[in-house]
């Protein structure tokens, strides 16, 4: 088992929904794979926090589904939309507050071979699916670490994507994403092509 100094405890998640989801920006998220260590740079997040939150899935209360958003924090809340893509979401505050981060974009550091950009891309990047829903962030195969010191990202906010169903909710600046990663979810193909190009020369 892999319990480095460098892996998030669960005092990081057990804060304020907002807070979590600004900080994660720049942190590394890993998935343990036998020997391999599939790493990305978080670049991209969004916060909910039911059950007010009507773009929360909380907002419809506990179920067998949303469970895992009600308890402790630091447990991983993975769950399938369309039929076909997955999703992964950090459960943050306390047990019997339903908040979550919603993991959408990741840059990637180690052995990511697949795009990673969009919540969907960046699970099935990793080989995140259902089997990790409930996986304890700080002793399990999916962890999160401080990277080694580096340039400290330029963090933008605005409004979450695709909850206009959530009425005056949707309108929360609750989605935080590096001003300058190529691998957030809303570049354009043609800008990130160039960014990409610009990192590869700047290398």
């Amino acid at each position: 088992m892999e319990h480095g100094p460098r892996r998030l405890g669960r005092t990081f998640y057990a804060r304020p929904t907002l807070q979590v989801a600004r900080d994660l920006i720049g942190m590394h998220l890993v998935r343990r794979l036998g020997r391999e260590r599939r790493v990305v740079r978080i670049v991209e997040t969004e916060a909910y926090q039911g059950p007010q939150d009507l773009a929360a899935h909380s907002s419809r209360g506990l179920t067998a589904r949303t469970a895992v958003m009600f308890g402790p924090a630091g447990h991983a809340y993975v769950y399938l939309i369309y039929g076909f893509w997955h999703c992964l979401n950090l459960v943050t505050r306390s047990a019997g507050v339903p908040h979550a981060v919603l993991i959408r974009a990741g840059e990637p550091i180690a052995h990511v071979r697949d795009k990673s950009w969009g919540p969907g891309l960046l699970c099935r990047a990793l080989d995140i699916d259902r089997r990790l829903n409930g996986t304890d962030l700080t002793a399990g195969e999916l962890w999160l670490e401080v990277p080694e010191e580096g340039t400290r990202p330029r963090i933008a906010r605005s409004e979450r994507i695709g909850v206009d169903y959530a009425g005056d909710w949707a309108s929360k600046p609750w989605r935080f994403y590096d001003r300058d990663s190529p691998y957030v979810s809303t570049v354009s193909a043609a800008q990130r092509q160039r960014r990409l190009a610009r990192q590869a020369t700047a290398e």
